[in-house]
């Protein structure tokens, strides 16, 4: 058995692709959600992209300039995160499922022990990708 969806979830997806869903209401769990949201079904490169085109679609229709906001550093650390997390937990049928059986996936404080802060909150960190200088995220192809 692998992870899946649950109604909820593919509408929770949906509602931030189509920026239905409140973006005042994107809190931490949320991401985590879309990120699990996305890598049912596709690998960790595509569900990124697909992460930040919904993130920064949804930052636009709300008149958030997008540089202001959107963090890329953290959104695919956070992606791969999860990433890491499904491939190590048993199959869950829908996202809240999986984040209780994983609830150290809400503790926003825990890319703190892959990065620096000076290096997680440079200007670089937020345009780009940058890997981690203290310890590595797991990675899986």
């Amino acid at each position: 058995m692998t992870h899946s969806l649950s109604h909820a979830d593919i509408a929770f997806v949906a509602s931030v692709e189509d920026c239905t869903f409140s973006a005042e209401d994107f809190n931490h769990r949320a991401h985590v959600r879309l990120a699990y949201g996305y890598l049912v079904d596709n690998n960790a490169d595509t569900s990124n992209n697909l992460v930040k085109n919904a993130l920064v679609g949804l930052l636009r229709f709300n008149n958030i300039e997008p540089s202001s906001k959107y963090h890329e550093t953290l959104t695919k650390a956070w992606l791969l995160a999860v990433h890491h997390f499904m491939q190590h937990s048993d199959p869950c049928d829908n996202a809240d499922a999986f984040i209780e059986q994983n609830p150290q996936l809400l503790d926003s404080q825990i890319m703190m022990t892959h990065y620096t802060k000076a290096r997680l909150f440079s200007d670089e960190a937020r345009h780009a990708f940058i890997e981690p200088d203290l310890d590595a995220i797991p990675g899986y192809v």
